[in-house]
């Protein structure tokens, strides 16, 4: 068994609407079946007894290696911890060559768990050991490193609730959520909007302290010291006992509370010293330690913070009974459980000293014993929750000091015996606030019930109802999706929304270029959604991109298929039928949003297939009215678009628009069919993202099909009184429509420039010159710049030989070189002529066609 193209599939894909691994593997003969392969599923389980059971979950009638392969993928995850569910291995037409998928909730995880699970399934082959409890221990070790902690995780969980994206933008917990101009973003417990002078504000605490005591809010008298002597004097100033603690400070580090003698005095000092060289000394407040979080302007949630402690039982020591504490499940080392392990350190011992302990002391049954000073989960701490008990007084002052600092997600530290009663009937005081606080303590409390804080931050970023989406278009098919692309974006900007564009030219946002090159694939979409001025997003969206990464966002609002032809690259990735790519095509209508759109070609009985995988509604296109399936739809008052009578009519229930082709300059009157098919599409989709009827006839009639403007797309240039026309087009069915709408062209003699994709079968290049040979007098053959894995002049030689049995053309020419060919055609034309240039470098043979019609 080999394990070859391994992929992570990021977003919805060919398999599923998961993010996956993807592998191809190869099988020898024997490991086609496990059922040739003795005792091979006693040894597997004999290493993983948790594998599951062995079967297929397609319609493979034996259960391979691969099938194996899939299983201990997902089965390794599923025993680390990780939520995963879906896989599946399919069968190629190749022997022995199948297709592995299995899910993964973080893609460095599912990397290793599919690395694991090929040596698990190798170990079982060549039964050689593999240790199960490494393995999984490798997996949960990772997963708690890479995925995000319980604090950020709750806010994500809570935005995915609400239907709102979000894309992690580091390792760490820096999130995006929503998309373009309505995007937010948080990092751990801190928002966007947060400002830095308010986090530094937060961080000096004596700064803190002041203001806060502006405010009216209580706060323990203390200053910062100048050297160790000086804190000593401060300490005598204010009064017995005082907190030693770093002037900024966090988690707890280096704080040390009721310090009564001058010795406790010096060591805290020193202790904090090394966090810190501005080191506060304050008074110290008696009583209880309590974190108040407000969000907003409202305090979401409160919990009782009690220090590290153990409880005698009359027979373990000190030493035993942490480690007995240390065991329960929900104490890990981080932040990724909701309680931390006690740390028994030379902190801990000195606080045992101070209780007359040392480590191996066994103390009375039912004794607590503080292994800590302080209350920070972080250091061991436990929390109970009191949020229902906050007295309002309490919860007004925890929100003034919030809001005196300036911090929209804020902990703020309240000592006092009890929070039933104001601050000031008790002697407490508001001793520190927090910028991005953690809020573990409050979604998992050690005693009590958790606050649902993460859906209250998420409701600060988002209103009731804004899910943070932009309008999302997806256009794919075989041809067309370009000039369907730029249209929509156009109708779109017409309409005022500041709109990004992706397609095999580059990356638009708001008609400016900020990426060349073929750019339809999901990470120029990513891209586009990142960027904040982006109103509405329009992608093309290639085959390719969505078999090596799946698409670029979790759901559009519109889909749009314009069409599914032959010679779209079948036979590449194992897909060599129409049928298959229509499957890999549909990937965008399965993932069409409850309230989106899927624009389908009624005219293509496997696309107007596609309106059963679409969870939206369904507007058919077809210049046809006729056309049965459209016929249909129409009659049930659903949308349809469609030609009559030289109009464009769009149709809902008793609501009809009309627009006249000879107003749609891309058309020409309605001459070119299958710009009229992309405007259809282009109406369609714009009707569905919500556009005004005024704005999508004024974006139609705007729109021309110039080389600045969609360059490459039957670009329409007059030399010399004869007519040029230059495409992109490089498949069959792009040749034959192109040859229709050029038919409809008057002209005294037709010639054609044209190469061929060397990634396209032997059968689509030689088809091209077929249709080409009986619409056109002269050919000019040229092989361009990029073979494409072909040999030298291998393309040319298919081309010629479709023409063999051409019944037109007389006058064939082969020329080495696109420019070469562009000039010999030029040459030979005449007043009247017409002449179609099938381009391959797009900007550069345009710009070369632009300089010879210059030269005139």
């Amino acid at each position: 068994m080999e394990v070859s193209r391994i992929r992570a599939l990021r977003g919805p894909n060919l398999w599923s609407h998961h993010t996956a691994i993807e592998a191809i593997v190869s099988c020898t003969p024997a490991e086609c079946s496990i059922a040739d392969l003795p005792d091979l599923e006693v040894r597997l389980r004999a290493r993983f007894p948790e594998i599951g059971p062995l079967q297929t979950t397609g319609h493979d009638e034996a259960i391979s290696m691969a099938h194996v392969l899939e299983l201990a993928a997902l089965g390794l995850q599923a025993q680390a911890g990780c939520p995963v569910t879906f896989s599946r291995t399919t069968q190629t037409l190749e022997t022995g060559i199948f297709q592995v998928v299995a899910e993964y909730s973080e893609e460095a995880v599912g990397r290793l768990a599919l690395e694991l699970a090929e040596a698990l399934c190798l170990s079982a082959l060549q039964d050689t050991p593999f240790d199960l409890i490494d393995a999984l221990a490798q997996l949960r070790d990772l997963d708690e490193d890479v995925r995000l902690g319980p604090s950020t995780g709750s806010i994500v969980q809570a935005a995915v609730a609400r239907n709102i994206p979000y894309r992690r933008l580091t390792n760490g917990s820096l999130v995006l959520f929503g998309w373009g101009s309505r995007q937010r973003k948080i990092q751990a417990a801190e928002m966007d909007g947060t400002s830095a002078i308010a986090e530094a504000i937060a961080q000096d605490k004596e700064l803190t302290k002041r203001l806060l005591d502006a405010a009216g809010v209580p706060v323990p008298l203390g200053r910062t010291a100048v050297d160790i002597d000086d804190a000593w004097a401060i300490a005598c100033e204010i009064g017995l006992p005082v907190v030693v603690k770093p002037k900024d400070g966090n988690q707890g580090k280096g704080v040390t509370v009721n310090v009564t003698t001058r010795e406790q005095l010096n060591a805290g000092y020193i202790a904090a010293s090394e966090f810190r060289d501005d080191i506060l000394v304050e008074r110290y407040l008696p009583g209880n330690d309590f974190r108040l979080l407000v969000i907003g302007d409202k305090l979401v949630a409160a919990a009782r913070r009690d220090p590290p402690q153990v409880v005698g039982d009359g027979t373990h020591s000190v030493r035993e009974l942490v480690e007995q504490v240390n065991k329960d499940p929900r104490r890990g080392t981080g932040h990724a459980t909701s309680l931390t392990k006690i740390r028994f350190d030379d902190i801990a011992l000195a606080s045992l000293a101070k209780q007359g302990y040392l480590a191996d002391t066994v103390p009375p049954k039912g004794k607590r014993v503080i292994l800590r000073n302080n209350a920070n989960l972080s250091t061991g701490g436990s929390a109970t929750d009191v949020t229902d008990d906050v007295h309002p007084d309490i919860a007004a002052s925890a929100v003034a000091a919030a809001q005196m600092i300036g911090l929209d997600i804020c902990g703020v530290d309240l000592v006092c015996d009890s929070v039933l009663k104001p601050i000031e009937d008790q002697n407490g005081g508001i001793v520190e606030v927090n910028a991005a606080p953690g809020l573990r303590m409050h979604l998992s409390p050690s005693f009590g019930k958790g606050r649902p804080v993460g859906e209250a931050i998420v409701s600060a970023m988002f209103a009731d109802g804004d899910d943070g989406r932009i309008p999302v278009v997806a256009v794919t098919g075989t041809n067309g999706k370009t000039t369907t692309v730029r249209l929509i974006a156009h109708l779109l900007t017409a309409s005022g929304l500041r709109t990004g564009m992706t397609n095999t030219d580059g990356v638009y946002i708001e008609g400016r270029r900020i990426d060349t090159g073929d750019c339809s694939g999901p990470r120029s979409a990513r891209n586009v959604l990142l960027h904040p001025d982006v109103d509405a997003a329009v992608f093309e969206t290639a085959r390719g991109g969505v078999l090596r990464e799946g698409l670029a966002f979790d759901r559009c609002q519109v889909a749009v298929i314009t069409n599914i032809g032959s010679g779209d690259h079948l036979g590449l990735n194992y897909i060599t039928t129409v049928e298959d790519l229509a499957v890999l095509k549909r990937v965008i209508v399965q993932n069409v949003a409850e309230n989106g759109v899927a624009v389908l070609n009624a005219a293509d009985p496997i696309i107007a297939g596609m309106a059963n995988n679409c969870t939206g509604t369904v507007t058919f296109f077809a210049a046809d009215s006729n056309n049965p399936v459209l016929a249909r739809h129409k009659a049930q008052g659903n949308r349809v678009v469609f030609v009559d009578g030289g109009h464009l009519v769009a149709f809902e229930g008793k609501d009809i628009q009309r627009i006249a082709l000879s107003e749609i300059p891309i058309t020409r009157n309605g001459a070119i069919g299958f710009q009229v098919e992309n405007v259809m599409a282009s109406v369609a989709a714009a009707w569905g993202v919500g556009i005004d009827w005024n704005a999508i006839h004024k974006g139609l009639k705007s729109f021309a099909n110039e080389s600045d403007n969609a360059p490459g797309r039957f670009n329409v240039f007059n030399y010399r009184g004869a007519t040029l026309i230059a495409d992109y087009g490089h498949n069959p069915d792009a040749i034959l429509a192109l040859v229709q709408a050029v038919e409809s062209m008057p002209a005294k003699r037709r010639s054609v420039v044209i190469s061929g994709a060397g990634d396209r079968r032997d059968q689509d290049i030689r088809q091209q010159t077929e249709i080409l040979g009986n619409a056109f007098d002269e050919v000019v053959l040229y092989q361009d710049q990029c073979q494409r894995g072909r040999a030298d002049g291998e393309v040319v030689a298919l081309l010629r030989t479709g023409l063999a049995n051409a019944s037109r053309t007389k006058d064939i020419k082969e020329i080495n070189g696109e420019f070469l060919a562009i000039d010999t055609a030029l040459a030979s034309l005449s007043e009247g002529d017409l002449c179609l240039i099938l381009i391959d470098q797009v900007e550069e043979a345009l710009a070369h066609i632009a300089k010879r019609i210059a030269e005139g």
